[in-house]
């Protein structure tokens, strides 16, 4: 398998690569912020949530799309009644607008993870390192939240693919173009993600869930503080949950 760019890949080529996955645990890093009660909470009675509702919906994205869907995200997609719902949506319901990730731009989210918190913390770390050095200032400390989730289904796993494809290119401008097209071509096919090798942490392994349904069994770790001082490269602390 040879193919260099996510323009490329045909659906028989992406069929070759479908594999049946049963994996128990993954981890997902999200920012501590989302998993608190909004901060208007303390400041109203009781009698005042149903007000505090409507603000909330009014500037909350995933209650947006739950409402009223996105340019990509039918709102029928959205699920209900399971634990940490909300953290499911809020992931494919929030995006940045004028950019792009690996697998997904504006428009629609998705649902990043790692089989383990280390390449968790190498891929934050790059994102948040990005923005450091865009404002010129490495002094910051961020809390993210350990969220685990189970998958079972059919992923299309890109980790034996060889030579290294565009989209797994170290330089996002090459590689977020052509892993979009490729995440385009799995969810037309009916598949619920992407298994790849992480590229910011050699010999890691990430999962991206395209679509909600396929992530199952959410459950809430620890807190994972990441402190820079000056200087690229964080320390790592893990927070009591």
């Amino acid at each position: 398998m040879s193919t260099r760019s996510g323009a490329d890949y045909r659906p028989v080529e992406i069929a070759s690569l479908v594999v049946r996955i049963a994996r128990e645990r993954t981890v997902r890093l999200v920012a501590s912020a989302r998993l608190r009660d909004p901060v208007l909470r303390e400041l109203v009675a009781a009698d005042d949530l149903e007000a505090l509702a409507e603000i909330e919906g009014a500037t909350s994205g995933r209650l947006w799309t739950q409402a009223s869907g996105a340019d990509r995200l039918d709102r029928r997609e959205l699920v209900f009644g399971i634990p940490h719902a909300s953290l499911v949506n809020a992931s494919f319901s929030y995006w940045l607008p004028r950019s792009w990730n690996r697998f997904n731009g504006p428009g629609r989210g998705a649902w990043y993870a790692a089989f383990a918190v280390e390449a968790c913390i190498a891929e934050v770390t790059f994102h948040m390192e990005r923005e450091l050095a865009n404002v010129g200032d490495f002094n910051a400390t961020v809390e993210y939240g350990e969220m685990f989730a189970g998958f079972v289904g059919d992923f299309v796993d890109v980790r034996s693919v060889d030579p290294r494809p565009d989209y797994l290119d170290p330089d996002p401008a090459r590689s977020y173009p052509a892993g979009n097209m490729l995440a385009d071509a799995v969810r037309t096919a009916g598949h619920g993600g992407i298994v790849y090798s992480s590229v910011r942490a050699p010999g890691g392994t990430c999962l991206v869930a395209l679509v909600l349904h396929a992530v199952q069994a959410v459950a809430q770790g620890r807190v994972i503080r990441l402190s820079w001082r000056g200087t690229p490269g964080p320390e790592v602390e893990a927070v009591a949950a």
